[in-house]
C-alpha cells in the first residue's frame, strides 16, 4: 500500500479573500467549500484548492498519520523541514525527498471542517 493517499490540496496565494473567491467561484465556476479569516477552499475534483492570503503555494499530500509517513520518510531516505505540527483537522509536516522535493502531509485525524449555508468554518468534526 503506498504512503500517500491522494493530493487533499493545492494552495495558491490571492491578495484577498474577496478577490480569489471572485475568480475561482464567479468566474471560473468552482464551488465554496469553506471560508476562514485568511483561507477559503473550493472544490477541485475530489481535492481542494486553498485560497490563502498569507501562505505561499503549496501542494498538501493526504496520508493516514503525519507522525508514521514522517518515520517512514526518514527511513528511506528523506528528511524533515517543518516538524510536525497541530492544525485544525490534524496534523501536518513539510518534508523534503532526497532530490530536494518538498512536500507537506496532511492527516485529518480530527475531522473535518463544518460549515454553516455561507461556507463559513463553524467546527471541525
Amino acid at each position: 500500500m503506498s504512503l500517500f493517499r491522494k493530493v487533499d490540496a493545492v494552495l495558491v496565494k490571492v491578495p484577498t479573500l474577496e478577490e480569489g473567491l471572485d475568480f475561482y467561484c464567479n468566474k471560473l465556476g468552482h464551488e465554496l467549500r469553506w471560508r476562514k479569516e485568511d483561507q477559503a477552499a473550493v472544490k477541485l475534483g475530489d481535492c481542494e484548492l486553498v485560497l490563502s492570503t498569507k501562505l505561499d503555494p503549496e501542494t498538501d499530500l493526504l496520508v493516514d498519520s503525519v507522525v508514521e509517513a514522517v518515520q517512514e520518510i526518514e527511513k528511506a531516505g528523506g528528511k524533515v523541514i517543518v516538524p510536525i505540527e497541530d492544525i485544525a483537522v490534524g496534523k501536518m509536516a513539510v518534508i523534503q525527498d532526497p532530490f530536494g522535493n518538498s512536500l507537506t502531509l496532511v492527516d485529518l485525524s480530527k475531522g473535518l471542517y463544518q460549515t454553516d449555508s455561507l461556507g463559513n468554518v463553524t467546527a471541525v468534526e
